[in-house]
Parts: C-alpha cells; sequence; structure tokens
C-alpha cells in the first residue's frame, strides 16, 4: 500500500505546485465610449431624467470619477489624446481635421507589444485609413456596406424621422433635431445597435486570449440619433432651460439666439432620448461580458470624449471651456481592486487612462506618455491625483487652468472662428476669465478684474504659460519675452500636423 501512496502524493502536490506555478492570465481592457457624452446627463451623476441603467450599474460595480477633464472639448484632439497619453499640442492634433500622425504611439500599439489582440469598433476620428495598432477597425462604412446587402427594414406608415444632417446649412433648430425625430431606421438596423453586436461577436470570437477592445459610439452626437421604436420617450416639456449669465450674450455662437424655449426643450429631449439609446447598447456588451465569464478578468472604463452644452451659457454644442463642455463621464470597473460603488473627487485629466490601463495590465509606460496613472486614486492608496488639469481649444485661441476651487480661461480674442460658432460681434481681444467653483458652480460671475483675485489670477496665469510652454511641439518657435499675455497669445495658437483631406 505504502508503495501506491508515495506515488500519488508526490504526483498531487506536483499537480498542485504546477497550478501556483502557472502564469496568470492577462487582464482583458475594454474601454467604452460615448460621443459628446456630457457628466451631467446619466443617472449616476445625479439626473432624474437620464435613463441609463447600464451605465448606473457599471458606476455602482467600480468608481465614479466626479471631476474627469477632457484636454479638449472637440473630437479628434480629445480622443487621439486619451489613446495617446498625450496633450493635443504635444501630439500636433488640436483640430478637427488632422489626422492622427502615423509616429503616434497609441495604447493599442503599447498593448500589442505586450502580447494583445486589438480591436476599435465604432468612431475613432483617426481621419486617416492607418489602423494605429488595431488588428481589427470597423466604423461607419462599414456599417453601411452591411445595410446595403442586408437591405433597410421597411418603417411602419406615418412616422415622421429626421431629415439629412446638415449642420450650418440648415437652421440649427434642424440639425439639432429639434422635433425630438428618430432616424429612419428601426433598432436593429441602426450602427450603435451593429457596433454592439459586432462587440459581442469579437468577444466570443477572442475570449480565450488577452484582448483591449474599444466600443466607441455615435451617440449621443448632435443629431441624436436613435431608432424609431425609441420615439417619444422624453417629454421636452419635462426639460428646464439652463440660465444664463450676464457675459454669455456676448460669446454665445449667433447660430442658437433664434430658438425658441419649445424648440430648445425639444434639441434636449432628442439627446436625453439618444443617450438612453447609447445606454440600451452598452448593455448589450457589458451582458456579453457577464455570459462569457470574462467580466471578472476584465478591467472596463467607460467615457465621454468631452462634455456638451445643452443651453447652458447659450450654447447647443462644445467648443468651449465652460464646465458642461470640458467636464466628462468617468467610470472604472476593475474586479477585485476596485471595490463597488466607490466615487471620487480627485481632479483627473481623460488621457490619464493610457497609463492607467498600461499598469493595470502590468505593462510598461512609454516616456512619451506625459499623463498620471490613476491607479494609487482607483485602490484607494490615494485620495487626490492632479492639482490642475488643463484644456485647450486651439481653434478659438484659449486655454484653461481647472484647480480644485477656481477655472481660469485665457483667450487671445483674435482669430476669427472657422468651426462655425461665429459670435456674429467684432472680436473681443483678449479675454481672461476666474470663476469659484465652489461658490458659483454654474459660472454666473467672472472674478478676473477684482482686486481681490489679482493674486489667483496672476499665480494661475504663470501656471499655464509653464503648461503651455513645456509641453509645446515646437519650443524652438516660442517667442523669448517675459511678458505672460504675449506669451499664451502665441501659445493658445493651432499648429498641427498632418491634415488630412476634408
Amino acid at each position: 500500500m505504502r508503495r501506491f501512496l508515495l506515488p500519488m502524493l508526490v504526483g498531487l502536490l506536483g499537480s498542485a505546485s504546477s497550478r501556483a506555478d502557472a502564469p496568470q492570465k492577462k487582464l482583458n481592457v475594454l474601454i467604452v465610449m460615448g460621443d459628446d457624452h456630457a457628466a451631467y446627463a446619466l443617472g449616476a451623476y445625479g439626473s432624474k431624467q437620464a435613463r441609463t441603467p447600464n451605465l448606473d450599474r457599471l458606476a455602482g460595480q467600480g468608481m465614479r470619477f466626479d471631476r474627469a477633464y477632457c484636454t479638449c472639448p472637440l473630437c479628434t484632439p480629445s480622443r487621439q489624446s486619451f489613446l495617446t497619453g498625450r496633450y493635443p499640442r504635444s501630439l500636433g492634433v488640436t483640430q478637427l481635421r488632422t489626422a492622427l500622425p502615423e509616429s503616434a504611439d497609441t495604447l493599442a500599439e503599447m498593448l500589442k507589444r505586450g502580447g494583445y489582440r486589438t480591436a476599435a469598433i465604432g468612431k475613432m476620428h483617426f481621419n486617416s485609413q492607418s489602423k494605429h495598432g488595431f488588428d481589427l477597425r470597423l466604423d461607419n462604412p462599414d456599417h453601411a456596406k452591411w445595410l446595403a446587402r442586408k437591405g433597410k427594414t421597411p418603417l411602419p406608415a406615418g412616422i415622421d424621422v429626421q431629415p439629412p444632417w446638415r449642420p450650418f446649412k440648415d437652421h440649427a433648430r434642424t440639425w439639432l433635431n429639434s422635433k425630438t425625430l428618430p432616424r429612419d431606421l428601426v433598432d436593429d438596423d441602426m450602427p450603435g445597435t451593429w457596433f454592439a453586436q459586432q462587440a459581442v461577436q469579437y468577444l466570443n470570437q477572442n475570449k480565450d486570449e488577452p484582448f483591449f477592445l474599444i466600443v466607441s459610439f455615435t451617440e449621443p452626437h448632435s443629431p441624436f440619433h436613435f431608432p424609431v421604436e425609441f420615439r417619444d420617450r422624453q417629454n421636452p416639456a419635462k426639460f428646464a432651460i439652463p440660465k444664463v449669465g450676464p457675459d454669455d450674450g456676448d460669446f454665445a455662437p449667433a447660430i442658437f439666439r433664434d430658438l425658441t424655449d419649445r424648440e430648445k426643450q425639444g434639441i434636449t429631449a432628442a439627446y436625453f432620448t439618444s443617450v438612453e439609446f447609447l445606454d440600451r447598447n452598452i448593455g448589450r456588451v457589458l451582458d456579453a461580458l457577464d455570459k462569457l465569464g470574462l467580466a471578472e478578468n476584465t478591467i472596463v472604463i467607460y467615457l465621454g470624449d468631452h462634455g456638451y452644452c445643452l443651453g447652458h451659457h447659450g450654447r447647443f454644442e462644445k467648443h468651449s471651456l465652460w464646465e458642461e463642455a470640458v467636464r466628462a463621464p468617468l467610470l472604472c470597473r476593475w474586479p477585485g481592486r476596485v471595490p463597488a460603488g466607490k466615487s471620487s473627487a480627485a481632479l483627473v485629466s481623460l488621457f490619464d487612462i493610457v497609463p492607467t490601463v498600461l499598469e493595470a495590465a502590468g505593462q510598461p509606460i512609454p516616456k512619451t506618455v506625459q499623463a498620471k496613472s490613476l491607479v494609487p486614486v482607483l485602490t484607494g492608496k490615494a485620495a487626490t491625483h492632479r492639482e490642475h488639469v488643463f484644456v485647450e481649444y486651439s481653434e478659438n485661441e484659449e486655454a484653461m487652468v481647472r484647480t480644485d476651487r477656481w477655472a481660469f480661461m485665457y483667450g487671445s480674442g483674435k482669430r476669427e472662428r472657422k468651426d462655425g460658432y461665429a459670435t456674429g460681434k467684432p472680436l473681443p481681444g483678449r479675454t481672461i476669465k476666474l470663476f469659484d467653483m465652489k461658490n458659483d458652480p454654474e459660472q454666473m460671475t467672472n472674478l478676473a478684474t477684482r482686486p481681490e483675485h489679482r493674486a489667483v489670477v496672476a499665480e494661475l496665469t504663470t501656471r499655464l504659460v509653464d503648461h503651455l510652454r513645456t509641453t509645446a511641439r515646437q519650443p524652438e518657435l516660442i517667442p523669448r519675452t517675459d511678458d505672460p499675455h504675449a506669451l499664451l497669445d502665441f501659445l493658445v495658437q493651432p499648429r498641427d500636423v498632418e491634415k488630412s483631406s476634408p
């Protein structure tokens, strides 16, 4: 009996030892993105009108960041910034049509070097045919080909749908969907639904290998698409119109000035309906993670690429430095490392996602990355993250510093806007704004000219100059002067690389 027990014991010990020594499976990475999704349009952030049960559930399973800011309130620069961990100005991508340089090192390429499979499904704004490290790349043209082969499902009779989207050619009431109309597609034919289905298929096909998947939806970007099944889900009359500040009229785009209150409410209702449609498709992807048994070994990050104004300061767009335009939702679920139901008031920047993912996945962080990992905040080792976040919008030659208490904005006031949002008034010249975000969160009172805040303005001016100077892509061009305003007027100008064709 003894001679049989000994080999059995050795075999059991060897089996246990081999299991203990087995390499741990790499952490999967899923990033889900909304387009123009403002933080205030989420149930998890306190909205009573946003129907977002799937994102609310995700927030409840991990950490919600209450003060997350984009690096630029514009799709292309913001997205390329948080894909590379670099500031838009350093990358040379500050405008809508600028292509992401071929030389840029993306998160996809960083993770591929670590053995990850990579895919990007949906809107990415590369502005070129390059895949930038993604093995699989699907976007709207792929959906269009699929729908052409399949054929559109006929719509029920008598349903009004959105006209073709023609921003700035039609009146704002039309291209901002003030009538709260659905797109001319049923749910099964919508791009967002197709993106979710492709993501589920990808998860099924790659469940046994470490993957990095981005699913980037086009909702709720104007004209706030949703399918015919989602019509009449929001009552425009239930949305309040935000009040505007005493100086907002001088800076609000002319194209919005003759919108009626009913049209403003209709635009907002369309936006919130599109958010609901977005949330439903996000739920499909999250449910697939659960069904495939992948959720426990996947870090999931949700973010909007920036915020959006819905009547705030007289605007219905981003393209500005107002809080509603630059603050975005940021949620992170990391089972086993981030306790459920946590929130953080730390100041963070969306491009901090790059080093966060790399550290979580055990991958090296390249020296070119300018961002800072959120892992200490996520794991409870730190309560604060940054003293300042910086945001720039070069198209209008303006930039800002956001601290725990202050929002400081500087604009040259010398550039004719080419983004369609001109005020119709003479250029204002140099503009400096300072808002007390603790006592005036709606940014109604500009304190920049008050004597008692002179020291704060001087300090934040210096910090903004230092930041823009040290992150400049072409530092040799910076004027040799000690005049901070002259430096800022130069540094806020756009100096991009590799423009794509319109």
